[in-house]
């Protein structure tokens, strides 16, 4: 069933905040143009795993710029272009590690939700969905790493509070020391990037390592979350609501938001509408496609059902947010 033939996006909107639906609610028409924008059921998957990947063709892919470069960027500066370019969820096409010196706030990764502070270093791997929020006393750096580099790091999301003085040293020289080689003229400077990126990898996989020991097996809510989160990251883009993705996980749309709210304060359909928003606004911020492709490659069934969802989250129609930058 597709998410947009339903209730409107604009009842999550931040702009007045008003409470989610429950998934019942949601599954109704509300009203006469919603009920003109469904269109005939798809087949549902029987599983996570069996659910088909989309057909590529009908997606439309920003434009890369050939392979990312490693950079390091003020956590603070993340959020100059808008807020939501750190807060809304997303994924992105290569590694990440957010190193929080100064503040503290929530992360969300993989569908759960933990508090940061000082000295917390969390690695989230390419391709997993996140967003955190950054305060005006938020202090820090991020490392991207660049895709289709061959570093060995860890391959799942981890949050890594950092305790000891001397490890929070070693983990500031070790970035001093890249940016200072990504900066650099000097001969090899790029190879000697690398072999500190690597010396970074070997930092994070000791840390992990000591810290597997206190941390818990991951318990059912959250093992459900992540495959949630998974999932929408993978099929976000066709249409479906929340009851497809609980049925191809084999539970009830009620029990998934009920574990979102437990594992992220935030509902099933909240996770999802966010993801479809932040990608709508990258492509009205970052491509000139049309307002119409862009509402047809996130499974809108119409532009202008597609205009009320991104006004009523955003409090701005799409043409004026492509037009403010």
């Amino acid at each position: 069933m597709k998410i947009f033939s339903g209730t409107p996006l604009s009842q999550f909107a931040d702009q007045p905040a008003a409470a989610p639906a429950t998934p019942a609610a949601a599954a109704k028409p509300a009203g006469p143009e919603a009920a003109r924008a469904r269109i005939p059921r798809k087949p549902r998957a029987k599983s996570a795993e069996a659910a088909p990947a989309r057909a590529a063709a009908n997606v439309v892919q920003l434009p890369e710029t050939g392979p990312a470069p490693v950079r390091i960027v003020p956590i603070p500066r993340l959020a100059a272009a808008g807020r939501w370019r750190v807060e809304a969820m997303r994924s992105l096409s290569e590694p990440l590690l957010l190193w929080f010196t100064r503040g503290q706030g929530r992360i969300t990764v993989g569908g759960v939700t933990r508090g940061y502070g000082a000295h917390n270093a969390i690695f989230i791997p390419a391709g997993v969905m996140h967003g955190f929020e950054v305060g005006g006393q938020t202090f820090g750096t991020a490392l991207f790493f660049g895709r289709g580099n061959d570093l060995n790091l860890p391959a799942q999301p981890r949050h890594l509070r950092i305790r000891d003085a001397g490890t929070q040293g070693e983990l500031t020289i070790l970035l001093d020391s890249i940016q200072r080689e990504l900066e650099s003229d000097r001969a090899a400077h790029d190879r000697a990037a690398h072999h500190y990126l690597g010396l970074l990898g070997v930092w994070l996989e000791r840390q992990i390592a000591l810290a597997e020991a206190d941390t818990p097996r991951p318990d059912a809510a959250r093992r459900l979350a992540g495959r949630y989160a998974e999932l929408l990251e993978r099929d976000f883009r066709s249409g479906h609501g929340v009851s497809h993705y609980a049925q191809a996980l084999g539970v009830t749309p009620t029990h998934l938001t009920r574990v979102c709210k437990q594992t992220c304060g935030r509902s099933a359909s909240d996770l999802l509408h966010d993801r479809v928003i932040f990608e709508a606004r990258r492509m009205l911020s970052e491509t000139r496609i049309p307002v119409a492709e862009v509402a047809r490659t996130l499974g809108f069934t119409s532009a202008a059902y597609f205009t009320r969802a991104f006004q009523g989250r955003t409090g701005k129609t799409p043409s004026a947010f492509r037009r403010q930058g």
